[in-house]
């Protein structure tokens, strides 16, 4: 399977500094695509793409606290940099709150730039391969049976065998191939090994 396109997003109203920065990474080869507003930006944006947005904070129509807690609302977890020439303590607190990746105020260098997006690339790469190791482990538990699940989820609690049997009212021995199963098709090759997986599919 080919890793998805990794891509910088550039959202500002000006076309000054959408240019700039479009020549900015390019010339470090890092894909990037420009937005003229936050509309445009929306329009464009695919959720498959890992990569980060560098997002101006006051635009016409829609702003970039208002892009971002839309993006929030939505689930999207794509790190973001906000850009502002009107910084200030209250803003900053906010945006960062909301959960943005880092602020860049206006002007700024071009290794500030290289900087934040190299560290926002990193980010978002980490969160694509947690992503992926996490659908493979829903994968793995999607192919257990009802009684596997079963069987796990009192496993999971820290039952023993002798009585994750009681409760389910079949014999010590069943329990154990079903656990030995369970194990195998999970990928788990310690009980601790099974918890921790269970833990990350939230169980």
């Amino acid at each position: 399977m080919n890793e998805p396109r990794s891509v910088v997003h550039v959202v500002d109203d000006e076309e000054a500094i959408r240019r700039s920065l479009r020549m900015l990474l390019r010339s470090v080869q890092i894909d990037v695509e420009t937005h003229s507003s936050a509309t445009s930006f929306l329009d464009h944006w695919n959720s498959e793409e890992h990569g980060c947005i560098l997002l101006d904070v006051r635009m016409p129509e829609m702003s970039g606290l208002e892009l971002q807690e839309m993006l929030i609302a939505r689930g999207v977890k794509t790190p973001i940099i906000f850009m502002t020439a009107h910084a200030d303590v209250a803003m900053a607190v906010q945006v960062m709150k909301n959960g943005a990746f880092d602020l860049l105020e206006k002007p700024f260098t071009d290794q500030e730039v290289l900087d934040r997006v190299g560290k926002a690339l990193e980010k978002s790469r980490a969160q694509t391969r947690d992503r992926t190791h996490r659908d493979s482990l829903r994968a793995r538990y999607d192919r257990l049976t009802p009684r596997e699940r079963e069987v796990m989820e009192l496993l999971l609690r820290g039952k023993a065998n002798k009585m994750v049997a009681h409760d389910l009212g079949i014999s010590e021995r069943t329990v154990e191939i079903h656990r030995s199963r369970i194990m195998r098709k999970m990928g788990a090759s310690s009980l601790a090994m099974l918890v921790t997986i269970g833990e990350e599919l939230g169980l």
